[in-house]
């Protein structure tokens, strides 16, 4: 069945940055995936996390700073990225912020993202 989605609901989160999703378990009840726009403010990060599903993300703005067992990767405006399930990552921006889109795969829940205290 179609369904529209007329707006998306507002997330704010520590540190600044905003979430407003468009699909997912808050705004249309789907656990199947989610769909987000960011927007972070400079110099924002987050605890590392070990998260049980799939993300996606193309960054809009600006650079998203991305550390794993790997590495860190610097995803720049029209560049994506993507992490598995399980792999350990961790966030942060650069000086000017970032925008992006995030897609998860199951929809990101707070019980599955499994960050590190902190």
């Amino acid at each position: 069945m179609v369904r529209k989605i007329d707006s998306a609901t507002r997330i704010p989160v520590p540190g600044g940055k905003m979430i407003d999703e468009y699909v997912g378990r808050v705004n249309s009840d789907d656990s199947r995936i989610s769909i987000a726009h960011m927007k972070a403010p400079a110099g924002w990060d987050e605890p590392a996390q070990r998260p049980e599903f799939g993300e996606y993300t193309l960054v809009l703005k600006g650079t998203v700073v991305v550390e794993h067992e790997g590495g860190t990767t610097e995803v720049n405006a029209g560049q994506a990225f993507v992490s598995e399930p399980g792999e350990k990552i961790r966030y942060s921006c650069g000086p000017e912020g970032a925008e992006y889109v995030a897609v998860c795969l199951p929809a990101f829940s707070p019980d599955s993202v499994n960050r590190d205290d902190g």
